[in-house]
């Protein structure tokens, strides 16, 4: 069977820089960072982390009324970087028939936000009339992708993938196959995510998140640094638009790069603890499918998340498959820990 080569043709992005690819750009090559103090949590009870990096909302009433009822910011979010791929892609999405284009975009969970005020709801008052229909569609699992189809009107495969902090690259190499495969010709993929207290707090009880620098917040989180002590969390949405090469050649749109390899496994090791060889492993077969070897490599995006631990066993796992040669540099400095964005 022939398989159809992969490429990316379009890019949307909506973090704590604001919204747009160009602002997140701006962004890094200014070595800003958008970590704050977060005075809203000092409420929290035993909640040691007080620093992340929140997206201030922007345009959202953009989206009408009866569309946006059933979105929570993360869903809005992945709307608006949805629209900037499309936009960034040149994509007419009346030229496309419908079952051909779809969405798969990944989350940690549904709305952290909308989560918390159910629950209190439920738990303080046990009255369920006060919980409505829409807040359903803000707690479910699949919400970003469930809302961005909906808006959008994409008819092809609905997605959502939901696994922590590797949602939205499981999103890609999901998409990435599907095309492949001749499934579909246009997916929009990715992730969102939103930040809450409850969220960052989970991380709180794994002793994973940064504490030492909640009067300082621009000098955490600190990826592969000595004085690293946990990860910050973040919020936003990162959305690609993957099609065919042929799809997008006959089309003439601009492609950015073709992706020819991926690989996803579990470490079955520990269900919070980074792995060195499941990581070495992983990487190894992306790079088998792309049918490249570790020199080939120019630039590494790595996870380091700014946890001791973690990026202890990254930094080991890609020393050890492409030694010490090849630049690596990682986006939580700048705007968190997205998590399923």
């Amino acid at each position: 069977m022939r398989l159809n080569r992969v490429v990316i043709t379009g890019i949307g992005a909506v973090t704590s820089f604001g919204n747009g690819v160009e602002c997140l750009i701006q962004g890094i090559r200014k070595g800003r960072s958008t970590v704050r103090h977060m005075d809203e949590w000092e409420e929290y009870i035993g909640l040691r982390t007080q620093v992340a990096a929140p997206v201030e909302m922007r345009n959202e009433k953009k989206i009408p009324r009866k569309k946006r009822r059933s979105m929570s910011p993360m869903s809005i979010y992945a709307v608006q970087a949805s629209e900037q791929a499309i936009a960034d892609a040149g994509i007419n999405l009346a030229e496309i028939p419908a079952d051909r284009i779809g969405c798969i975009i990944g989350s940690t969970m549904g709305s952290g936000q909308t989560l918390n005020t159910v629950f209190e709801n439920i738990a303080q008052n046990k009255d369920i009339t006060q919980i409505s229909a829409t807040m359903f569609f803000k707690c479910v699992s699949h919400t970003a992708a469930m809302n961005a189809a909906q808006y959008l009107g994409l008819g092809g495969y609905v997605i959502a993938t939901a696994a922590a902090c590797a949602s939205s690259l499981q999103a890609v190499g999901t998409g990435y196959d599907l095309i492949r495969l001749g499934k579909q010709d246009v997916l929009l993929c990715g992730g969102a995510e939103e930040l809450h207290a409850t969220v960052s707090g989970t991380f709180d009880r794994l002793y994973a998140t940064s504490v030492r620098y909640n009067q300082n917040p621009q000098d955490t989180p600190r990826p592969f640094d000595s004085a690293r002590d946990g990860l910050v969390c973040g919020e936003g949405s990162g959305i690609l638009a993957l099609e065919s090469y042929q799809h997008a050649v006959a089309r003439g749109a601009k492609i950015y790069a073709e992706i020819t390899g991926y690989n996803t496994c579990g470490n079955a090791v520990h269900i919070s603890q980074s792995d060195r060889r499941s990581m070495v492993y992983c990487m190894q077969r992306a790079l088998n499918e792309a049918g490249k070897s570790p020199k080939d490599v120019d630039y590494i995006n790595a996870h380091a998340t700014g946890t001791v631990q973690g990026d202890k066993a990254e930094a080991e796992a890609i020393r050890e498959l492409f030694g010490n040669g090849v630049p690596v540099s990682s986006l939580k400095g700048y705007i968190g820990h997205t998590l399923g964005a």
